[in-house]
């Protein structure tokens, strides 16, 4: 098993005032060689938008992008002519492909979004551009792995172009369960968005993250309760 540990303080920061962004991996003015990505993960930022605030119109092709509201709303659209707004329980997918213009901003026009902004390599380019979201109850994450992305659309959550699963947990004080790597040569990015766990033996805090690959299952245990973020991915680009 091999393991990569990022704090939560070793992230790139950025504040534009309306903005309040965290960078996993390099981005924008955040740039570091050795966190340029996890595998075919490429970009996990950790925004705040102001209220009345957000990203205009810009263009993306051949990216897989992932949306998760934390707190808040959101507010999707796009030249395809897709609109979508989102919360918490929501999980919003765009296949870039041949290219989209999209704009994601704050649905409220005081109350602030806080969104996890993922990006994954797709494992097939030039697709036709798509747009989805799904709504996930909370009760189904409570003590387990809920499912909210995968490479099928024919399985639990919305679906990517590429052999990913991402799952939500919300942990009790004191569970533990291990997870199940889906395929093999795939490694996992866990993101502990509240509370504290150990995974693989690794103490987290809030916002800590851990890459583990080259195992085919490890632990996870709450010593807190604790919300968490995992992401399987290829780790072959």
């Amino acid at each position: 098993m091999q393991t990569v540990l990022h704090t939560a303080d070793s992230r790139g920061h950025a504040n534009h005032g309306w903005l309040n962004s965290y960078h996993t991996f390099s981005f924008a003015g955040y740039s570091n060689p050795e966190r340029m990505h996890f595998g075919v993960l490429r970009v996990l930022n950790d925004d705040t938008v102001a209220g009345g605030k957000g990203f205009g119109a810009h263009p993306h092709d051949n990216m897989e992008i992932i949306s998760i509201p934390l707190s808040g709303t959101l507010e999707h659209k796009d030249n395809a002519g897709n609109h979508g707004i989102i919360g918490s329980s929501d999980v919003q997918v765009m296949s870039a492909g041949t290219g989209i213009a999209h704009s994601e901003k704050n649905h409220s026009s005081s109350e602030p979004v806080k969104f996890l902004q993922i990006w994954v390599f797709p494992n097939k380019r030039n697709v036709t551009p798509r747009y989805d979201q799904q709504t996930f109850r909370a009760a189904d994450r409570h003590n387990q792995f809920q499912q909210v992305l995968s490479p099928s659309p024919d399985d639990a959550g919305v679906w990517i172009h590429q052999d990913a699963w991402f799952h939500l947990a919300d942990f009790d004080a004191g569970f533990a369960a291990d997870y199940q790597v889906k395929k093999a040569g795939n490694g996992v990015y866990v993101f502990v968005l509240e509370g504290e766990v150990t995974v693989a033996g690794q103490p987290l805090k809030q916002r800590d993250g851990l890459g583990v690959w080259e195992t085919g299952s490890f632990s996870v245990q709450a010593s807190a309760n604790a919300r968490l973020l995992l992401m399987e991915v290829p780790m072959s680009l």
